[in-house]
């Protein structure tokens, strides 16, 4: 499997460097190229990203001020032609600064630090074959393997989601709304505004409010049909 890098360059010319470098290294793939911070927030937001290449210097905000925003980054390798900037991209925890103009050999060498842990990286809605569909999380620079069968309910927070599963939970940068559009439908069920439950793991239920483990969590008035309706289809 190819991993996925996304290019964020407001310069067209560094954009097609970078493009036909990762064209011509095998295990690459571009998934995606940006001129602004805002664009590749909303890609970073939806899909699994293995490779950031990022510019420093863009328009409204910066390279490093858009990395700092980042509680979860990928792997990230800064492109820029200011040195200066180096020793700050370091202690955002990048993993190499590509100074342009950069040759080819240099750009394999950065991309070769990204390291064996991050291949075959899948992204949140491609599980592999398994008895127990499961979906993979990215989370503090690595993917973490869920079970379907094993999530109790999904809280949103903003820009974040808490998944509870087991006697534990993630925190992961995704939002509620991009989250339920991958999830099983049939296990899956939005009851409010901040909340996506498992139909599984319902205990009990009133007019207002399910049971889930030792929660209860209300139900909205705009979920409230839809919710009741399912329950009945399923008897």
């Amino acid at each position: 499997m190819k991993l996925k890098c996304l290019i964020v360059d407001d310069e067209p010319i560094a954009q097609n460097i970078v493009k036909g470098f990762i064209s011509d290294t095998p295990n690459l793939e571009v998934f995606g190229v940006c001129d602004n911070a805002m664009e590749a927030l909303r890609i970073l937001n939806e899909n699994a990203i293995d490779i950031l290449f990022l510019d420093i210097e863009m328009p409204k905000i910066t390279g490093l001020g858009f990395l700092k925003t980042l509680t979860n980054p990928p792997p990230t390798i800064l492109t820029t032609a200011y040195r200066e900037f180096a020793l700050e991209g370091y202690e955002l925890n990048v993993v190499d600064y590509l100074l342009k103009p950069f040759s080819f050999e240099r750009f394999l060498r950065a991309v070769n630090k990204v390291g064996s842990n991050f291949n075959k990286k899948p992204s949140i809605n491609n599980n592999l074959l398994s008895d127990r569909p499961f979906v993979y999380f990215a989370v503090d620079r690595k993917n973490v393997k869920v079970y379907y069968d094993e999530i109790k309910y999904i809280e949103g927070l903003n820009n974040y989601v808490k998944i509870y599963f087991n006697d534990e939970f993630l925190v992961v940068y995704h939002t509620l709304i991009e989250l339920e559009k991958k999830l099983p439908e049939k296990q899956f069920v939005r009851i409010h505004k901040s909340h996506i439950i498992s139909l599984s793991k319902i205990k009990a239920y009133g007019s207002d409010y399910v049971e889930i483990a030792d929660k209860q969590l209300s139900i909205g008035n705009t979920y409230k049909d839809a919710f009741f309706d399912i329950l009945k289809r399923k008897g």
